[in-house]
């Protein structure tokens, strides 16, 4: 496949949340029941968020978060099925590792349940140790005011 005209692009303002939405429902298990609003707040708190683009459509989707130097997280690599085995999955989750939030990242992260392979080509390496998940049974909605933290003030 001569993917030559593919552009990566690194704005979020060009990320189009309904094709984005689709795309996720056509080639992301994990990810089918997302809602547009969720993905606008994901996307927000993301750096970077990068889109793959084959003229008007978007055949692709990453995104990372990371604290600019010691950890960071690569989130919902996507690719079209139409556009995998054509090198895009690598070169995006590349483009995610060289932008400036997490180039200088001492360990980046990231959970996948099928394509340990795929990873481990790119650098990746297995690691039992450090994976922790908390499964929040409390929405901050549905916490009491007066439970709420009124003001929090952190000193250094």
């Amino acid at each position: 496949m001569d993917c030559s005209h593919i552009q990566f692009c690194d704005r979020k303002s060009k990320i189009d949340l309904k094709q984005l939405q689709e795309l996720f429902k056509l080639a992301a298990f994990w990810a089918q029941e997302r809602q547009i609003e969720d993905l606008a707040i994901a996307i927000a708190n993301s750096e970077p968020a990068i889109s793959v683009w084959d003229g008007d459509r978007m055949i692709g989707f990453a995104r990372a978060t990371s604290d600019g130097i010691y950890r960071g997280t690569i989130w919902d690599v996507v690719i079209h099925p139409d556009y995998q085995g054509a090198g895009l999955g690598r070169k995006l989750v590349q483009t995610v590792l060289s932008h400036p939030r997490l180039s200088r990242v001492e360990r980046v992260y990231l959970m996948t349940t099928h394509q340990q392979k795929f990873y481990e080509r790119i650098g990746f390496e297995e690691n039992q140790s450090t994976t922790m998940v908390l499964h929040n049974p409390l929405l901050v909605s549905q916490i009491p005011a007066q439970e709420l933290p009124v003001e929090v003030s952190i000193e250094f």
